[in-house]
Formats: structure tokens, C-alpha cells, sequence
């Protein structure tokens, strides 16, 4: 398989149109078409289901959408390494980051370094954990803002200054809004909006210090503080988020009694040979917490 044909597949892919994509290919249609079918044939798979006017992904096309696009975001990478290889201090740094407050911080250290380093750039790709790591170990992200727990063996890493604590996120008119604090008997039977990740989850309901099955689960979110405040605010249930700036009116954040936090750290691969943008900006990184902690 050649990373153009698999840039062509991702292009038809996300337009769901040969003709259209030919088109944004400056190709012909035909020719893409064949393209499409040799690379089927190689792989011994369908890749697309073909209609009169639109293309649509086979079960196998979307895996290999996946990983097609891991390859050729990696393959632009490394282009762009090369490019600015040397002792040039330029290039992209790629971090992989959740929903956390140290985004702030985070942000305050890549605007001070870019006043030093105005050709460095960087790409923020959101997402949880899991997924970061995964990206981590193929190498299409250089580093990671991961809220703990998370097994940090494999990497370098250094610790975030801001604590995150865990709130319960709910309608204003419910009753349980009246109290100040949450403990884990007031949300007992209460259906519970949780985080997906199982190691999360884990650090949640060993708070509640109870047996996890009578706990009322009744939806999981891996990310994005508007989708669980769409869900809280429609009654499904109550959110355990991470603390967050709340603005709207119908809804509001107590903190859980006994308090729970969760620690955040900033990692990037052991036993890596490091461009010199990421070398300065680790140092940097190191620098500003040195002097803020």
C-alpha cells in the first residue's frame, strides 16, 4: 500500500463521494475508483459499500480508517522532523491532552515558550487517556497531559502544579443542590452520570465505600463538560466531573465530602532521541514549574 493511495482512501472516506473527491484530489474519477478497487483487492476485503450517489464505509474501512490516518499523520511528521532537523529550533509539537485545569498552566508555558521560539508550533488533539497513550506509543503525539491514575512507567514525565477535584454536577432544583457537600450516602440510588475510563471509574466508586452494584450507573461519558451538563440539565441524572467553571443557571457543582482529587502529569516517551524544539520545550516546562511551584 503507497501513503498516497491511502490518502486518497481517506479522502473518499470523509467525503463519502468519489466524484467529489476526486475532484479535491485533482484526479480523475475513474481513476480513483481503480485505485480504491486495487487497494481492496490487495487487502482482500470490501472497504466501502457503493450506492447510486455516495460511498459508505464497510466495518473493515472504518479499522482501516483508523489506522490509515495514524500512518499518514505519522508520515507528515516525520516530514516535518526532517525539515527542521539540525539545531534548528522549529517544528511542531504534538500534545495530547483531557478535559483538566492544568490546560491553563499548560498554555501559559507554550505562550512563554513561543516568545522565545516564535517558529515552534503546536497541535492540541483532546481526548482521554487511554487514547494519548495509544498515540504516545506510535509516535503521532510527542507528549501527554494525563490526569492520574494512569501507569507512568514508560515515561518521563513531570507533575502538574494544580489538584483536580472531583464535583458533583447537578439541576439546581433537585434538592440534593441545598446541601454543600456530597457524600456518597446522599447520591446513594441517585442515577449517576460516570466517567468511562475503568481506571477513573475505579478511583469513583472505591469513594463511595459500598458495593458498586448498588450503585445507579445509568450513562457513561469519556469527555466534554457541555455533553454531561446537556444530560444533567435534561434529568438523567448527576454528573461526578472534574471541577469546571459552571456559568449557566440551571445548573451547579458541590464538592464530594469526603474530598477526592486527582493528581495530573505531563509525559513524553522514555529512550527517545529529541528534536531540539522538544528538548528546549521540556526545559522550559521545567524551568516555569520551578519557578511557579
Amino acid at each position: 500500500m503507497e501513503l498516497r493511495v491511502l490518502q486518497y482512501f481517506l479522502v473518499a472516506a470523509r467525503e463519502e463521494n468519489i466524484t467529489k473527491a476526486a475532484a479535491l484530489l485533482h484526479i480523475t474519477q475513474p481513476t480513483l475508483s481503480r485505485q480504491l478497487m486495487q487497494m481492496e483487492e490487495e487487502l482482500g476485503v470490501k472497504l466501502f459499500r457503493r450506492g447510486k450517489h455516495n460511498v459508505m464505509l464497510t466495518e473493515d474501512g472504518m479499522l482501516l480508517r483508523r489506522r490509515a490516518q495514524e500512518i499518514v499523520d505519522l508520515a507528515e511528521k516525520a516530514a516535518k522532523e526532517l525539515k527542521h532537523g539540525g539545531e534548528t529550533v522549529s517544528g511542531e509539537i504534538s500534545i495530547g491532552c483531557g478535559e483538566t485545569q492544568n490546560m491553563s498552566p499548560l498554555s501559559q508555558m507554550i505562550a512563554s515558550f513561543r516568545q522565545k521560539y516564535p517558529d515552534v508550533s503546536f497541535h492540541i488533539y483532546t481526548a482521554i487517556a487511554d487514547d494519548v497513550k495509544e498515540r504516545l506509543e506510535n509516535g503521532t503525539l510527542d507528549m501527554g497531559l494525563l490526569l492520574e491514575p494512569v501507569e507512568i512507567s514508560r515515561y518521563q514525565y513531570v507533575r502538574m502544579p494544580l489538584r483536580e477535584k472531583w464535583q458533583v454536577l447537578m439541576r439546581r432544583d433537585m434538592q440534593l443542590a441545598e446541601k454543600q457537600k456530597i457524600t456518597p450516602d446522599d447520591l446513594a440510588g441517585v442515577p449517576l452520570i460516570m466517567a468511562r475510563r475503568q481506571a477513573v471509574r475505579n478511583e469513583l466508586e472505591n469513594w463511595f465505600g459500598y458495593d458498586k452494584e448498588k450503585l445507579n450507573i445509568v450513562s457513561t461519558c469519556n469527555l466534554s463538560h457541555y455533553n454531561q451538563s446537556v444530560m444533567v440539565e435534561s434529568g438523567i441524572g448527576v454528573a461526578l466531573v472534574m471541577e469546571f467553571s459552571c456559568n449557566q443557571d440551571t445548573l451547579c457543582l458541590r464538592p464530594l465530602d469526603p474530598e477526592l482529587e486527582s493528581g495530573c502529569v505531563l509525559v513524553w516517551k522514555k529512550n527517545l532521541i529529541l528534536l531540539p524544539a522538544m528538548i528546549r520545550f521540556i526545559q522550559h516546562v521545567k524551568e516555569y514549574l520551578g519557578r511557579t511551584g
